[in-house]
């Protein structure tokens, strides 16, 4: 592939960029250093980042192209994204000729490989992945624009000659970014990172150690379908309302009104045993109950597993939880308590897998601080149920020490995060420092100006009225006051400032405000604001100041300044 401009880490070329960073930073120049997230698999985007020998990394940008395109995990060209870019870059009186190297977040040759040996390993019954897509991940449609990506990417920027691309392997993009922008990275003790996803360009699970400034791979389970995310994505959207990669973080909140006692649950016992939990925290898929390894989306159970969940359920089947759930129902029908018990099992078998593989890790490395990331740390309910797991008895009896697990989440753990890390990993490998710890998350597009939001007000005849400047304190003030008061009498506000965040949590910036004292606050907002189900929880948002004083805090889970999850 290094004829079409494609190039592996330990290549000549990759070898030879890296020397010549290096080298730059040396002299003290700062270096731009872009990552790309190319078409063909889901949330495609760029990330932009600036590189000093002092500082290390900085993020500039990270632009997500469904925030752009207004199609949610967008898996085309990301255009757009690059489009703000090349803005970015001209505002800071740049252009993209000072781009050091551009990177992706697939080590594309490895991702080939692997979807033939997947194909080649699951025959015959897998001869139909070769024309569909493996995962909802990879969408080989248009993972065919790869190939024209340095070509493509030259033309849109007017840039003479295709553009040279260094493949970076996707979960090691994950991990680097993951621990560098952690709290833990200071640490003098060994930090455990896991990467859990849907697929990697290698596996799906790969585990780590940082230690001394320096991270090493321990394992990667080397399969697409041995996989957590693949597990929860089709369960979620065979047996709940929505589709694949929008089906998971609702089936979680489900699950919350279905029996989630192990003993007690009518599937729990028998689902349990779609996943082997083997030695070394090795997870494989049972594949005499699970048929989506061959046919993941006509044909994705077994007659095993039909027994247990029922047949997989049609796009045109799909149940919808406000027509079947009152939440503030103390008891359900029969049919809606059946679906939610079967969320319910689905998540504590998840549960248990996540804690066997992270158990291992923790045992093998001596860890109490872990750094979880890859699409799967998207599961809050889990992510707790490893610090409730990991407590100083589970220490006490593994580790023979007063410890216990210290958790630190990403707030970009999944896909649209990686474009940074790949950035982020190739000025590790050309010497510069690890950068500092990641306090914020307003990375995504360009701040709107004053006459952008004039010009949106006026499109939709919406009225506006000046208050205050909040680069002063009497405007901030001003505002602040008012915000107050309309929380206060259970109004609802909207933020709209600066850059959107990156990731899928809001904390600030593109942010909804209610009272946390209303009794319908939730109601109202999903109904009337945010117009999706009522099983949808609501978060709080505080600083670190204020949530100890209002919460009840897991020791674990509150080390830094950011943690989204």
């Amino acid at each position: 592939m290094a004829r079409r401009g494609f190039h592996r880490l330990g290549s000549e070329f990759a070898s030879r960029k890296i020397a010549s960073i290096r080298d730059r930073l040396q002299r003290g120049e700062s270096v731009y250093i872009a990552g790309l997230a190319g078409p063909g698999t889901h949330n495609s985007g760029i990330a932009l980042i600036e590189v000093t020998q002092n500082a290390g990394p900085r993020i500039i940008v990270n632009n997500e192209e469904e925030r752009f395109s207004g199609n949610k995990h967008e898996t085309d060209y990301p255009r757009l994204s690059i489009d703000a870019v090349v803005e970015t870059l001209r505002q800071m009186g740049r252009d993209v000729g000072e781009i050091a190297a551009f990177v992706t977040t697939w080590d594309y040759p490895a991702l080939l490989a692997t979807m033939v040996r997947t194909v080649i390993e699951e025959a015959p019954g897998s001869l139909k992945l070769a024309t569909m897509p493996i995962v909802p991940a990879i969408e080989l449609r248009r993972l065919d624009k790869v190939r024209r990506m340095p070509r493509t990417l030259a033309t849109q920027l007017g840039l003479p000659e295709h553009v040279p691309l260094i493949c970076m392997p996707h979960h090691d993009n994950h991990a680097w970014f993951s621990f560098a922008a952690s709290p833990f990275a200071d640490s003098d003790e060994p930090v455990a990172i896991a990467v859990i996803d849907g697929t990697g360009d290698q596996g799906s699970i790969s585990l780590y150690v940082a230690s001394d400034g320096a991270m090493r791979r321990l394992y990667c389970n080397d399969s697409v379908f041995d996989s957590l995310g693949a597990f929860y994505s089709t369960i979620s959207s065979t047996q709940g309302g929505w589709t694949w990669l929008s089906s998971e973080g609702r089936y979680m909140g489900a699950a919350a009104w279905g029996d989630m006692n192990r003993a007690s649950n009518p599937y729990y016992a028998r689902l349990k045993e779609v996943l082997h939990l083997g030695q070394g925290g090795e997870i494989r898929l049972n594949r005499s109950m699970a048929n989506w390894y061959s046919d993941p989306f006509d044909h994705p159970y077994k007659p095993a597993l039909i027994e247990i969940l029922g047949e997989p359920l049609r796009p045109d089947q799909l149940w919808n939880p406000d027509a079947v759930l009152r939440v503030e129902d103390i008891h359900h029908r029969p049919d809606t308590k059946d679906r939610l018990d079967k969320a319910a099992a689905t998540q504590l078998v998840f549960e248990d897998a996540i804690i066997h593989v992270v158990d291992h890790l923790l045992r093998l490395t001596g860890a109490n601080h872990l750094v979880l990331t890859g699409g799967v740390a998207l599961n809050a309910v889990g992510n707790m149920r490893l610090l409730e797991h990991f407590d100083e008895a589970w220490f006490s009896s593994f580790q023979n020490r007063k410890a216990r697990l210290h958790l630190w989440v990403p707030p970009t753990p999944s896909d649209p995060g990686v474009p940074i890390g790949a950035a982020w990993l190739l000025a590790h490998l050309a010497g510069a420092p690890r950068g500092a710890p990641m306090t914020h998350a307003f990375y995504c597009g360009l701040p709107p100006t004053h006459e952008d939001i004039a010009i949106a007000l006026e499109a939709d005849d919406i009225a506006s009225t000046r208050i205050g400047d909040i680069s002063t304190p009497d405007g901030r003030d001003a505002i602040a006051d008012l915000m107050a008061f309309m929380v206060a009498q259970n109004g609802v506000i909207a933020l709209y400032q600066g850059a959107a965040e990156t990731g899928p949590r809001a904390l600030g910036h593109r942010s909804i405000f209610a009272n946390p004292c209303d009794p319908e606050a939730r109601e109202r907002l999903n109904e009337r604001v945010k117009y999706r189900e009522a099983i949808r929880p609501l978060a709080p948002m505080a600083t670190l100041d204020a949530a100890r004083e209002y919460f009840d805090l897991n020791e674990g889970a509150s080390d830094g300044n950011y943690n989204a999850y």
